[in-house]
């Protein structure tokens, strides 16, 4: 079930589109910003919503790997993982970070403060590795800038 704000967002964004279904991702993104991940339920709401099929709605969901179909703790941690970031010590960065956080790809800290997810690409290969933490993209990772990048999130 939507809530009447969600509602109300949804169909600001629908007035956008010629069609409804085109608002599908606005939609996933407003429900997530307001619960902070997209459940089955959510999904059913918006595919009824915009008159698409649910299969449709989570093939959307499924397809960007920022909509988060699961609970995620209050920030995400992505790591890029692409060729370009692998060369450039991605490893020693997700093995320093799963050590210090004692959770893997997929994992949420027990304080619900850390969730580790990998992400296929972030655009700086020439400033690789890179990582993103929420909204914010860091590059030319070292071990010592990661720990003192993790200290600044609570």
């Amino acid at each position: 079930m939507l809530t009447e704000k969600e509602i109300k967002e949804i169909q600001e964004e629908i007035k956008q589109y010629p069609y409804p279904a085109v608002a599908c991702i606005d939609a996933l993104k407003i429900v997530q910003h307001h619960r902070g991940w997209v459940s089955d339920e959510a999904v059913k709401a918006i595919a009824n919503l915009l008159s698409i099929s649910n299969e449709e709605v989570d093939g959307v969901a499924t397809f960007y790997s920022r909509i988060y179909r699961k609970p995620v703790g209050r920030n995400v941690i992505l790591i890029c993982d692409s060729v370009s970031c692998m060369i450039m010590g991605y490893g020693s960065i997700y093995e320093f970070i799963s050590k210090r956080l004692s959770i893997k790809f997929g994992e949420t800290t027990s304080d619900g403060r850390f969730t580790l997810l990998p992400i296929s690409c972030l655009g700086d290969c020439d400033n690789a590795p890179a990582m993103m933490i929420n909204n914010d993209h860091f590059n030319r990772l070292t071990v010592k800038k990661v720990e003192e990048l993790l200290e600044q999130y609570k």
